[in-house]
């Protein structure tokens, strides 16, 4: 597949990179660039290109001003070298110290995504996309429509540590794991696949507890959160401003800033006993950036009536995926795996898509596909596109039912007196943008529980002028973000 031989051709251009006759000019240049990058990226946060700044340091989330009652502990992982570091005094290259630091860096990445293996994660995360996607990707009223899936996936995996009985296997079923062992395997895998901080690229997981200062809680269930699924647990007055300020400022620390606007909305009730809150921020450049030169006004045909808007243009060899009712291509992303483009058929809409099985064995296993190695103009509309949702509805429609009803709710391993806690609310918010060099991508999940080869000669042209669907996925083909884009 195109996204697997990714892998290994960036991994050869970054070594044939920092060959010893080349190294000491990169380096220098290097330096530069992103000096003045990182002088963008800090006084704007939504900035989707540029170069992303190479630190140091691995990026930490960040904690509120407050003491956790557990607080998670983080895998210590060797940062991508920063090249001007190794920048001798006299100007010479110290070939030798970066390639130890690179050495190690790739080594707790090689050990960090074995880590996953075992657990057969990408199985039961595509097996979640097929359930879910239909009924949370809405293509009705020729609206855009997202959701994070792999965030939606891991509140639901933090719900089933404080859950138990018929509430915890409803929410075990929907997953696809058979007890609370296999689902902490998952989950870790999960984490341990996705997350990357290193510079090259962004795609982090964080997931915290916030619960209140007059009750007490099951500290081993806490611990379990926070050694298996890296959540701290904080303690506050709910209904409180300043507890709302922390809440939304730690969301907006592991999102970038780029869900702000959504993130100002949250609160926390007075009759809140707990809120498990999972975000997932996202940030790559694509393999091939798009030429701004190529960038102009067309028109997209969207359900309601045409409207104008700029189209990115690339022409380039890569396999062309077709069957009956929608094609597609995907677009590479650095040290991540790409971003799937699906145009339905003249006559078929991306509902019918998201109804047809072939969709999802697309996803999951694109080699077996029927696909040609041709040269694709493409056309693709610049997007911004976000959406808040509450996925209580969706997920009862799903079988989860019993946490939503207070009578029947079992939050036992949470509290001991856990009578009358329910699950009031699943507050799902996703922003994803794409431009001419990369897409940033952001989402989070708040569950507040109450009480009370050479160029072909032919061509096609892969026009996505009218309502398409989009997959974000990661090196193994888990989708982390989905959405139908009826209107960029």
């Amino acid at each position: 597949m195109e996204c697997n031989n990714q892998k290994a051709t960036i991994f050869m251009k970054r070594r044939n990179k920092m060959n010893r006759k080349i190294k000491k000019i990169t380096a220098l240049l290097l330096a530069g660039t992103m000096l003045a990058g990182c002088a963008e990226q800090e006084e704007n946060m939504d900035f989707i290109g540029g170069i992303i700044q190479r630190t140091s340091e691995p990026e930490t989330p960040a904690e509120p001003v407050l003491k956790p009652l557990a607080a998670a502990v983080y895998p210590e992982m060797a940062a991508y070298p920063d090249e001007r570091s190794y920048v001798l005094d006299n100007g010479d290259w110290d070939s030798d110290g970066f390639d130890k630091a690179y050495d190690a860096w790739q080594s707790d990445r090689n050990r960090q995504r074995e880590m996953g293996e075992a657990a057969d994660y990408a199985e039961k995360l595509n097996s979640f996309f097929r359930t879910t996607a239909p009924l949370l990707l809405s293509a009705e009223n020729g609206e855009n429509s997202l959701y994070a899936p792999a965030n939606v996936y891991m509140a639901l995996s933090l719900l089933t540590e404080v859950t138990d009985g018929d509430s915890r296997a409803q929410i075990l079923s929907l997953l696809g794991a058979s007890d609370t062992a296999e689902q902490r395997k998952i989950a870790g895998a999960l984490w341990n696949k996705s997350y990357c901080a290193d510079g090259a690229l962004t795609s982090v997981i964080a997931n915290s507890l916030w619960l209140r200062d007059d009750a007490d809680y099951n500290m081993d269930t806490l611990g379990v959160l926070a050694n298996d699924y890296y959540a701290s647990s904080y303690s506050g007055e709910m209904g409180s401003a300043d507890y709302d300020k922390a809440l939304q400022d730690w969301v907006n620390s592991q999102t970038g800033g780029f869900l702000s606007d959504s993130v100002q909305g949250l609160r926390l009730a007075p009759e809140t006993v707990l809120a498990l809150v999972s975000t997932m921020y996202y940030r790559a450049k694509w393999s091939d950036e798009f030429n701004k030169d190529s960038t102009s006004a067309d028109i997209f045909h969207a359900q309601s009536g045409d409207v104008e808007r700029d189209f990115m243009h690339m022409t380039s060899s890569r396999s062309y995926y077709y069957t009956d009712g929608f094609n597609a291509i995907t677009l590479g992303l650095v040290e991540s795996g790409g971003m799937w483009l699906i145009l339905p058929d003249e006559g078929k809409t991306v509902g019918d898509v998201l109804e047809n099985d072939k969709f999802y064995s697309l996803l999951s296993a694109p080699n077996d596909f029927d696909s040609t190695y041709i040269q694709v103009e493409l056309s693709m509309p610049k997007f911004d596109v976000k959406q808040n949702s509450e996925l209580s509805e969706q997920l009862a429609n799903l079988g989860i039912t019993d946490v939503f009803d207070s009578e029947k709710a079992d939050f036992s391993p949470l509290k001991d007196d856990s009578d009358g806690l329910f699950l009031s609310q699943v507050q799902h918010s996703v922003r994803v943008a794409a431009d001419e060099e990369g897409v940033t991508a952001a989402a989070f999940t708040m569950m507040a529980v109450c009480g009370t080869a050479m160029p072909p000669v032919e061509k096609v042209e892969f026009n996505l002028n009218r309502p398409f669907i989009f997959v974000i996925t990661d090196r193994d083909g888990v989708p982390l973000f989905a959405g139908t884009i009826n209107c960029p």
